[in-house]
């Protein structure tokens, strides 16, 4: 069996940004479609079509343990956990999120 932290790590590690998801959670289509809207190609994954998707989900419950968001969606900058769609919109209004997104690869310009 797949390890999920393995998954995880990899996907993360691997790729400049990452958004776990549900297909169906409106948040996350928020989280997408910004990220989208500027520029970025995320790896997306959704974790009710993902083989691995509840063993995943449930580490990113421990994640979001002693914080007041949902797991879902779960962004991931450059290898590191950044938060849900609140977090995002907040590093979006106040100017730090391109700089990440850039210090990460996500952008070019």
């Amino acid at each position: 069996m797949i390890n999920p932290y393995e998954v995880l790590h990899r996907l993360t590690s691997c790729n400049a940004v990452v958004v776990f998801s549900s297909s169906e959670c409106c948040m996350s289509t928020v989280a997408k479609r910004l990220l989208f809207s500027l520029g970025v190609g995320p790896t997306v994954v959704e974790l009710d079509r993902h083989a691995t998707g509840p063993a995943i989900h449930a580490l990113l419950f421990q994640l979001a343990a002693g914080t007041h968001h949902q797991p879902l969606p779960a962004v991931f900058v450059g290898g590191k956990f950044l938060g849900g769609v609140q977090t995002l919109m907040a590093a979006h209004i106040n100017g730090t999120l391109v700089p990440l997104l850039k210090q990460a690869g996500a952008l070019w310009l």
